[in-house]
């Protein structure tokens, strides 16, 4: 894999960075937070997507982009012959193959998992294979044997083999709970076999007494069909005699009733004779009493005249009362429209003097307000200033004569004191100021008691020509009742006089003592009129009497014939109540026997229908045993098959921890012999997984500091290559992130020196550090700084070629050669 170029577009701090890589070692040099690493993480997002970005999604936005501008990452590399071009944003992402302009991925899972499958490597493969982070040349010497050997493990990918016996052993787990959950949910199969066995049994007996029920139910039916005729007969003669009793019951009654009707007809006859006796005097004392209705009349006509002859006179007597009240009222309301007068004189000059109240209250108020905000103002002021002044003081007085001076900002020096004093008596000054405003704000907090007077004055006067204006709406009103009163006075002397003239038309003679007397006598009559009509009403009804007493008379004979005639139909049947029970008592024997023996025969069936759903139940559990059996042997069988796979994946592991030391050790000797020209051809691990140095056979006690860089350096390029191999990748990318910061300045060269010897197998070494001395080495420099001023990160850079190569031995040229996207060109010199 080779990288080609790189630009990104409001990615974290880089607004806008185009970078063209070449072939060689390159550096990329820039302080800490320039965006060195971003560069990195942004090739990584390129290819995986959001997975291999720091922190969250939202966070990969440039914090000064324009709204809705697009986050935009775009990488070309080879590979395998190949050249792919990559675009990446937040919500999309297209891969496009050589210098095609379609498209062969156009989705952000689509494009992640195209080029996962190109480059043979997962995310964690492809940065453990070509990126060496921070302080990862020395990690291995700071490790214990034991965290060697996961650390070579988990970067060589063997973890997923732990992975995968772990899940081996999740399902053997998975397999044992539900082997002992069904064992323990496994019914006895004894148990089983035993309850098949009663049920069989229980069968067989409830058949046996099920046919034996049905032969005795069919006797008994049998014996009761015997009795059927004879209990129908016998039914059908009760009922005749019932109806009989029952039809002679009845006629019985009516007999008694019409008895009883030709006795009530009898009184009443004898009733209606008296009354033909009574008759006639009632008649002749009714008709000397026939005047009296009329004389009554009139005297009702006389009592209605005196009734409203004495309400007339009860009205004459008001309005002649209320005329007088008229005339009193008017005689004292002549006054009042002089009164007038006076009063909305006396009101307008307490208005007057009510308003010039209120104008000196306003001008004393107004006076005192601005006076207190005045202070409230002042007091604020002070207060800040003195604030401020002490600040100035103590950091003054913390950092002495190394203080800024307050106007030029140079160290004060000498004049320390001088201004130290200076703010002191300021401060002084400003807190006798603020204690003499403070105590008048306090002063000017409660009203004054010239304003409260005032206060005082303009109720006062608020209250008199509240007064006056009550007064002048009375006298007014009082002027528009006596313009009232006059018309009342008219209408009441005209009221007076009709009802004077009415009262002289009603008729007198009404006598008390008379009318009482002709009352009683009305009510008499009356009385001798209702009697006279019921006697009257018995008289009349006396031919209608007699004729319905013949009726009764012969509906009488009629009942009590009909009665001699159903007592002989009676007497000729023939069955009696001794030979209706003996009937009876003989088929309800036969019936109940019946019935006994219809619901033995009904529980026999019963019994067998149960013992054969026993039977059933009992065999669905012999099927649902063997089904468990069978599920037990299938779940143990998988299990035997996991435990042979655990063993299996754990010879694996052991095999592969065992190949890897002599494997590793073998790829980073060449690795050896080719850095060191074949001074050291040679190095192995011990059990620990430490790197040993053989010279001449015999391993090295003692390295020093630049073989132990040599030696981390040919471990790191070792893993890569073997994570490259697997991959089915050719191993031509290095790049190194920081991995000179904990090296002093002659270890360094040493790396960069050994990095320059790596040519032949690498077509390309990036190497990012904040580290400017390390560029001296390097075949290209690309400088990375963050502009305050636009916000963003900036890469600017150059090429650095051997001067005899570049200008063909003159030493004093300078030859800028830049990528198309620098902004600030680099003379090879400065490179």
């Amino acid at each position: 894999m080779r990288l080609l170029s790189l630009r990104l577009q409001n990615f974290r701090q880089h607004a806008d960075t185009h970078i063209t890589f070449e072939r060689g070692l390159t550096g990329i040099i820039g302080p800490n937070g320039s965006g060195k690493s971003t560069l990195l993480e942004a090739i990584a997002w390129a290819l995986y997507g959001n997975p291999a970005a720091r922190g969250t999604r939202d966070s990969i936005r440039f914090s000064r982009a324009a709204p809705r501008s697009p986050v935009r990452v775009e990488l070309a590399f080879e590979l395998a012959g190949h050249r792919y071009r990559v675009i990446r944003g937040l919500t999309n992402a297209e891969v496009y193959l050589d210098a095609g302009e379609t498209p062969i991925a156009n989705t952000i899972t689509g494009a992640t998992e195209l080029l996962q499958r190109r480059l043979g490597m997962t995310r964690a493969e492809f940065f453990h294979t070509y990126f060496t982070g921070q302080k990862e040349l020395d990690i291995m010497a700071a490790l214990g044997a034991a965290e060697r050997a996961r650390f070579l493990s988990r970067v060589l990918g063997y973890d997923r083999i732990s992975g995968a016996q772990e899940l081996a052993r999740e399902r053997r787990r998975a397999i044992l709970a539900e082997t002992n959950g069904l064992k323990q949910g496994m019914p006895d199969p004894d148990a089983i076999w035993r309850a098949v066995s009663d049920a069989e049994a229980r069968v067989a007996v409830a058949r046996t007494r099920a046919a034996e029920a049905d032969v005795a139910h069919q006797s008994a039916a049998d014996k009761l069909t015997a009795l059927v005729p004879r209990w129908q007969d016998a039914q059908a003669q009760r009922d005749a005699r019932q109806q009989l009793v029952s039809e002679l019951r009845v006629a019985e009654s009516e007999a008694m009733s019409f008895a009883r009707d030709v006795e009530r007809l009898d009184r009443e006859l004898e009733a209606m004779a008296q009354a033909h006796e009574e008759l006639l005097p009632l008649r002749a004392q009714m008709t000397a009493l026939l005047p009296v209705r009329e004389a009554l009349v009139g005297q009702e006509q006389l009592a209605a005249a005196d009734a409203r002859r004495q309400a007339m006179m009860e009205r004459v007597a008001a309005y002649a009362e209320e005329d007088a009240k008229l005339s009193e009222r008017a005689a004292r309301l002549e006054s009042a429209p002089a009164l007038e007068v006076d009063t909305t004189a006396q009101l307008l000059t307490l208005r007057n003097a009510l308003a010039e109240a209120e104008r000196t209250l306003s001008q004393e108020r107004d006076l005192w307000s601005r006076d207190r905000q005045a202070a409230e103002t002042r007091l604020e002021t002070l207060r800040t200033q003195y604030a401020e002044l002490t600040r100035q003081r103590e950091t003054l007085e913390g950092l002495g004569e190394q203080s800024p001076c307050p106007t030029c900002g140079r160290p004060l020096g000498t004049n320390f004191h001088t201004v130290l004093d200076q703010l002191t008596e300021q401060i002084e000054t400003l807190r006798v100021d603020g204690n003499y405003y403070r105590q008048r704000t306090e002063q000017l907090t409660a009203l004054p008691a010239a304003i409260e007077a005032l206060e005082e004055s303009r109720r006062t006067a608020q209250g008199e020509v509240a007064a006056a204006e009550r007064r002048l709406q009375r006298i007014q009103d009082a002027i528009a009742e006596a313009a009232r009163l006059s018309e009342q006075r008219a209408q009441v002397t005209l009221r007076l006089q009709e009802a004077t003239a009415q009262l002289a038309l009603l008729p007198s003679g009404y006598d008390a003592a008379q009318h009482a007397a002709l009352r009683a006598d009305a009510a008499r009559l009356q009385e001798l009129e209702n009697r006279v009509a019921r006697v009257s009403g018995l008289v009349d009804r006396e031919v209608a009497a007699r004729s319905e007493r013949t009726r009764v008379l012969v509906a009488r004979d009629s009942a009590r014939a009909r009665m001699m005639s159903l007592e002989t139909q009676q007497a000729a049947l023939g069955m009696d109540d001794g030979t209706y029970a003996s009937v009876r008592d003989a088929y309800d024997t036969a019936a109940a026997e019946g019935r006994r023996a219809e619901l033995e025969a009904l529980a026999a069936s019963g019994e067998a229908e149960r013992a054969r759903a026993a039977l059933d139940v009992a065999e669905q559990g012999r099927r649902d045993l063997a089904r468990l059996q069978g599920t037990l042997d299938t779940l143990d069988t998988e299990k035997r098959l996991h435990d042979e796979l655990d063993r299996a994946l754990t010879d694996l592991r052991t095999d592969l921890n065992f190949q890897l030391r002599p494997e590793l050790a073998d790829i980073a000797s060449r690795f050896l012999d080719d850095l060191t020209d074949g001074r050291y051809t040679h190095l192995e691990f011990d059990e620990e997984y430490r790197l040993l140095v053989l010279e001449d056979g015999l391993p090295k006690p003692v390295i020093s500091g630049g073989e132990e860089d040599l030696c981390n350096l040919v471990l790191r390029l070792a893993i890569s290559q073997m994570i490259a191999e697997r991959a089915g990748q050719a191993f031509s990318l290095l790049i190194l992130d920081e991995v000179f910061g904990s090296l002093d300045e002659t270890r360094r060269a040493n790396v960069v020196e050994l990095l320059r010897k790596l040519n032949d197998r690498f077509e390309q070494v990036i190497v990012i550090t904040h580290i400017e001395q390390v560029r001296e080495g390097l075949d290209r420099v690309l400088l990375v700084h963050f502009d305050e001023t636009r916000g963003c990160s900036v890469v600017t850079g150059g090429v650095r070629l051997p001067v005899e190569d570049a200008l063909g031995g003159d030493a004093q040229a300078a030859l800028p050669l830049l990528d198309d996207e620098s902004e600030d060109p680099l003379s090879l010199a400065e490179a």
